[in-house]
């Protein structure tokens, strides 16, 4: 379980594809002194585990769910990442639960500057929309980050000068794909509502329904 709160970026200095999978080597920008084999590690918002170590930096294995489903496959020698580890029992918790599990990929569709502030717009497939609020709470990326306009396939956020300065938000522009994690209490209330809504594989509450199971 993550926050949201990105600790540092790290640079990718090698990639080892081999097929549909990959093994990365990070180097963070602030030493994991302490990083511990088999640790999980919230890269551009994906739960990693570290493999090994190498000077100041870790392998991380990349299975082939994890490249499809996110933008770690796009990754190239050089590119930087934002990283976090794994939330202790009894840290603050300053940014939202974040599970390291990324639900789909966005799309950036403008960045505009606002005083010191960017606002960015992300597309992203309108099947997800229902599990977006205004003024909820997105990680995108892995940062965690606060909704403040949304609608059927978009959202927008607003980047204050510590975001941009501190991960790789900095480097978005138009078209980059970012990776989203929806609110984890959001997925569940949707699920466990889904019989009644009559929501994707579930059957809905009917008549039918009700005197197949013996109500007359």
């Amino acid at each position: 379980m993550f926050t949201g709160l990105i600790e540092t970026t790290g640079q990718l200095t090698e990639i080892r594809r081999r097929g549909k999978e990959a093994r990365l080597w990070i180097v963070p920008s602030d030493s994991f002194a302490d990083l511990r084999r088999g640790e999980s590690i919230s890269v551009n918002g994906a739960c990693l585990t570290a493999e090994s170590f190498a000077g100041e930096g870790f392998a991380a294995y990349a299975s082939q769910e994890t490249l499809a489903a996110t933008n770690l496959g796009r990754l190239q020698r050089g590119d930087q990442v934002n990283l976090e580890r794994a939330l202790a029992v009894g840290d603050r918790m300053g940014g939202h639960f974040v599970s390291g599990h990324v639900d789909c990929l966005g799309e950036v569709e403008s960045v505009v500057t606002a005083g010191e502030s960017r606002k960015v717009r992300i597309v992203f497939p309108r099947s997800w929309s229902a599990l977006v609020v205004d003024k909820g709470s997105v990680a995108l990326d892995g940062i965690s980050l606060t909704i403040t306009r949304c609608g059927a396939g978009f959202l927008e956020v607003n980047l204050i000068p510590a975001t941009f300065d501190q991960t790789t938000a900095a480097k978005w522009a138009r078209a980059v794909q970012v990776n989203l994690e929806f609110d984890i209490i959001g997925k569940y209330v949707r699920r466990m509502l889904g019989p009644w809504s009559g929501e994707g594989e579930e059957e809905g509450i009917s008549w039918d329904f009700l005197q197949r199971y013996g109500f007359q």
